[in-house]
């Protein structure tokens, strides 16, 4: 495979300047390869840096024949977009070709949260007859009270936790470092865990530092913390399609409609632009149209009784 020098350059910014992750840096590089196939496809002479507009649209059409969903569309145009804005201020080359390339229209499809009784529901379905009964409510009120991926979750480490400033530190996306306050109630979660559970159980070494262990003394594993979450959901019959994410965007939205301010809660979730943030407002305002259509009885659903 030949290996083109522009996208080894992009491959060290994106890891050096823009400190993403592996697996991140391998979806950016991903999305030039589909690119190049498509240019050696079509027995096209151009090259990456000889691009232009007309190429790139018919590359996106083509993305289109073939079935692929807006979302997958516009996560390859986004990283065509991003390689080329880093070839044009490297002055690789004159004119950005993607500056003009349109985005497929995405629905607008605003994630699923809980009611505060609903997350409730859920911790009073764990059954803390059982061992592990205190770890998985520790878990829950973790990921609902700090707003955390399940990533970061897993990651947290005893050494990372602050309780005496009620801060614990995240690694978030591109191992960055994040402080987000933690509650009373996490926090007397978690210590009850570590005293009921995690001191009687024996620890492998290269796992000592982490704070939730399974029955083996390992790390646990993400598919591990969803089957957690998918079973008390089930017992406490909440109908949504649920995942740990969930009880992130739950924490997000119920900050916002508690009055937050927006920045706050970007710092909190380790957003890198406001705008992704900012989906919790919409949220928030969904929340209270729906409340209005099902209890003000000037609402149209009202009338119609």
């Amino acid at each position: 495979m030949i290996v083109h020098k522009e996208i080894e350059s992009f491959r060290a910014y994106l890891k050096i300047e823009k400190s993403l992750s592996e697996n991140s840096i391998q979806s950016y590089i991903s999305d030039i390869e589909k690119l190049i196939n498509f240019i050696e496809i079509t027995n096209n002479k151009t090259t990456l840096l000889q691009i232009d507009i007309y190429t790139l649209k018919n590359f996106v059409e083509e993305l289109n024949k073939i079935g692929l969903s807006a979302r997958s569309q516009a996560r390859i145009i986004s990283g065509i977009r991003a390689f080329y804005k880093y070839l044009l201020q490297t002055d690789q080359i004159e004119t950005n070709p993607a500056k003009l390339l349109e985005m497929p229209n995405l629905a607008s499809k605003l994630p699923i949260f809980l009611s505060i009784d609903e997350v409730d529901k859920i911790e009073q379905a764990i059954d803390l007859s059982k061992p592990e009964g205190h770890r998985n409510k520790a878990i829950i009120e973790t990921l609902y009270s700090c707003g955390l991926r399940v990533s970061e979750l897993i990651g947290l480490k005893l050494s990372n936790l602050f309780f005496d400033l009620d801060f614990i530190k995240v690694v978030g996306k591109g191992d960055k470092e994040r402080l987000v306050p933690i509650s009373e109630k996490a926090k007397n979660e978690i210590r009850f865990y570590i005293q009921s559970y995690r001191n009687h159980i024996f620890i492998h070494k290269e796992f000592e530092n982490y704070l939730f262990l399974n029955r083996r003394g390992r790390k646990l594993s993400r598919v591990m913390i969803f089957h957690i979450v998918k079973e008390l959901a089930e017992l406490a019959e909440i109908k949504k399609n649920i995942s740990p994410h969930t009880f992130r965007h739950s924490f997000a939205t119920h900050l916002v409609d508690g009055g937050a301010n927006l920045r706050a809660v970007q710092e909190m979730l380790g957003h890198e632009s406001i705008i992704t943030t900012e989906i919790y407002t919409h949220l928030s305002n969904d929340y209270l149209k729906q409340t209005i259509i099902d209890y003000h009885p000037r609402s149209r659903k009202n009338m119609q009784q």
